[in-house]
């Protein structure tokens, strides 16, 4: 079974959402999350998990849509959505955007302070955004103890030294389409240990592109997975095996409730000299 550890389907429709998970059940995807990036679209991602067992849910404020602090009404809300169904298993998609036009960065960093707390206290393995800031990001994640929880840093594409540092920190390294078409990023997965990845396709309605049969869906994760295990030169299926392993481990506390929706007996992890080279 693979795994797609962060999506966003709130924008779907419900009978949307069930063609998209159909999809990837045929590729063999098994298990999907979706994240929030607003307080509606959190509430929508939980809502969706209660119609279709493989999918799980995120639930955070992303740092682009901030209008302001995160304040007592928005944290309680997401602590209420936490708490409302064992399917929310992840605190997402939260962190750090310094792009030009994006959010006053001192909201930014008080909304992801506060939400790497929430994570701490309901014991939710954090996937985080970085993009530009990966310096700031990355010290906030030490400064937060967010390494008692773990997690992931998600669309991955920055440098080995990048990659080392979060993966020092206890989070996995999330990788996606772009590892596909980037040279550099290739490299840079090809040196990393197995046992540090997950996998994601980040997939979201697309309108921008000409066809429907274009859009990202997570059933793209088995290419994705495909090209990681020619760069591990190792085989699909051992790369299926340890990247669903680690996203199992990475959940915790989750872990059983995960394995008991999807009906699964325990995933051991995966040795990472475990498959053929």
């Amino acid at each position: 079974m693979l795994t797609d550890c962060h999506t966003h389907l709130d924008s779907y429709s419900d009978a949307e959402v069930g063609d998209v998970l159909g999809r990837a059940r045929d590729v063999g995807v098994g298990m999907v999350i979706t994240a929030g990036t607003t307080l509606a679209s959190s509430e929508r991602a939980v809502a969706l998990t209660a119609l279709y067992p493989g999918l799980f849910a995120g639930v955070g404020v992303h740092p682009m849509h901030l209008d302001g602090p995160l304040d007592a009404a928005g944290r309680k809300r997401l602590l209420d959505l936490a708490a409302s169904t064992d399917k929310v298993v992840v605190m997402s998609e939260i962190g750090l955007d310094f792009m030009d036009g994006m959010p006053d960065r001192a909201d930014q960093y008080q909304a992801f302070r506060a939400q790497i707390g929430m994570a701490r206290d309901l014991g939710l393995p954090i996937v985080f955004h970085s993009r530009e800031a990966h310096e700031a990001t990355l010290k906030v994640l030490w400064e937060e103890r967010a390494y008692e929880v773990g997690g992931a840093m998600h669309y991955f594409q920055a440098d080995r030294d990048t990659a080392q540092r979060a993966l020092d920190l206890g989070f996995h390294i999330s990788l996606a389409k772009p590892l596909l078409r980037l040279p550099e990023l290739q490299q840079v997965a090809a040196s990393l240990p197995l046992e540090g990845i997950v996998l994601e396709t980040d997939a979201a309605p697309q309108p921008f592109k000409a066809k429907r049969s274009m859009w990202t869906e997570p059933r793209h994760v088995r290419d994705v997975a495909a090209k990681l295990a020619e760069l591990h030169e190792t085989t699909p299926d051992h790369v299926e095996q340890a990247t669903t392993a680690n996203l199992l481990a990475m959940l915790g506390e989750r872990r059983a409730t995960v394995e008991r929706y999807l009906g699964l007996a325990p995933i051991p992890a995966v040795p990472a000299d475990g498959g053929p080279t």
